[in-house]
């Protein structure tokens, strides 16, 4: 989901049109807009929590906006690198597979 997509547009806004609205104003508006983080920072915290807990659904969508916010490919598979010790090797291997199709289809 982009920043101006709007909630009807979203992959699960058919099922549930509420959490649909929520994602965009509450977590892409309100969360991610908050002046503390800057969007870099965001998503380098976004991709490393779904590498570690292993959410290879949201994986590519924010891998995708990792790169949008500015992280390199090779700040990316730094990341995944460093966190196959610490989330295990396992979680480091699919995301390296799912980050070769975002890089793929980025044209990187």
């Amino acid at each position: 989901m982009t920043a101006s997509s709007t909630p009807a547009e979203h992959p699960f806004a058919r099922v549930a049109p509420a959490l649909a609205d929520y994602t965009q104003h509450v977590l892409f508006g309100e969360v991610w807009e908050r002046p503390g983080l800057s969007p870099r920072d965001r998503s380098l915290i976004t991709v490393a929590s779904l590498i570690s807990l292993y959410r290879i659904n949201e994986l590519p969508f924010h891998l995708k906006k990792a790169l949008d916010n500015g992280i390199t490919r090779d700040e990316l598979a730094e990341v995944i690198t460093h966190l196959a010790f610490y989330a295990g090797w396992p979680c480091a291997s699919s995301a390296i597979s799912i980050a070769q199709r975002v890089f793929d289809e980025a044209g990187i």
